[in-house]
């Protein structure tokens, strides 16, 4: 799931590969409220994962992002 987070935050919303790590913070990778409608957007159609806009904004690292991604996954 890290690897997919990455992947749709460097190519599609255009965040710096090297400051997605599991301990960088929206805030580090310079992701705002606009870009996490987008990311939750993007989630949806490429992943099939649907997790609003609301639940990634109280994620607060990478970290727990790729947690929510894969507990949502998991309930498919």
């Amino acid at each position: 799931m890290l690897e997919q987070l990455q992947e749709i935050l460097s190519n599609k919303l255009k965040v710096s590969p090297e400051a997605i790590t599991p301990e960088a913070t929206r805030e580090d990778i310079e992701l705002d409220s606009l870009a996490v409608v987008e990311l939750s957007l993007l989630l949806k159609s490429e992943l099939d994962l649907d997790i609003s806009d609301d639940d990634l904004l109280e994620t607060e690292t990478v970290a727990d992002m790729v947690r929510l991604m894969e507990e949502r996954s998991a309930k498919v």
